[in-house]
């Protein structure tokens, strides 16, 4: 019997970690002029992400910064299960990687709870020494993306062979369509759904993490 290749999950920051998108929660609360028309872009795959949200932050002045991180910890809600669904994971020898298009003043704050190693959080960073809010790209796409991510998932799923892992994606939105034409097995919400009607990919739906974990039970025990 050949051994089992071990499983590694790529799991979304916003609006799958947290209940909601946190960039978008933060334009709304600081209604900076233009942002409602970038976010429509972004959805509608007009502009790239890498192009929208970088323009999003470039309307908000670095002077706001403890305003906006203060916001982003304070209101952010963790979906249910997810810490649970961390010690499954540990217990199942499952790699959890968070590949966030999400910023990292307020990701890893967020994440600071929780039992992740800081090596297995992927974001985008930020600037706020000039006149307005820069956003930094330290995981860029690799020659086989042209996307225009901004945090590449689909270059840092690639770095995970399908040959030598099962690979499970966990997201909710355009940001995530890519990678989970990639993978093995999709769990997904809200806008990745009906991307993932679109192209025929089967799914599982979720609203918590516990729905992962049921599932992911089922699975193994189905091996």
């Amino acid at each position: 019997m050949s051994a089992r290749k071990p499983s590694v999950i790529f799991c979304d920051f916003d609006g799958t970690i947290t209940l909601s998108d946190n960039i978008v929660a933060i334009m709304k609360h600081f209604d900076p002029p233009g942002w409602q028309g970038i976010v429509d872009q972004v959805l509608s795959k007009k502009v790239s992400v890498r192009k929208g949200v970088g323009d999003m932050f470039a309307l908000l002045p670095s002077s706001l910064r403890e305003e906006i991180v203060s916001y982003s910890i304070h209101n952010a809600v963790i979906r249910d299960g997810f810490s649970d669904f961390i010690d499954y994971c540990k217990l199942n020898d499952i790699k959890l990687l968070v590949t966030s298009g999400g910023i990292d003043f307020f990701v890893y704050p967020l994440l600071a709870p929780f039992d992740i190693k800081a090596e297995n959080i992927y974001c985008n960073s930020s600037s706020f020494d000039g006149e307005t809010i820069e956003i930094l790209w330290p995981h860029p796409c690799d020659e086989h993306c042209h996307n225009e991510c901004g945090m590449c998932k689909t270059t840092i799923i690639r770095s995970y062979d399908s040959e030598q892992y099962k690979r499970i994606l966990i997201g909710d939105s355009v940001t995530d369509f890519a990678g989970a034409q990639l993978v093995e097995t999709i769990f997904a919400r809200s806008h990745l759904i009906g991307l993932c009607d679109e192209l025929g990919l089967p799914f599982t739906p979720f609203e918590t993490f516990f729905d992962i974990i049921d599932r992911l039970e089922q699975m193994n025990y189905n091996d």
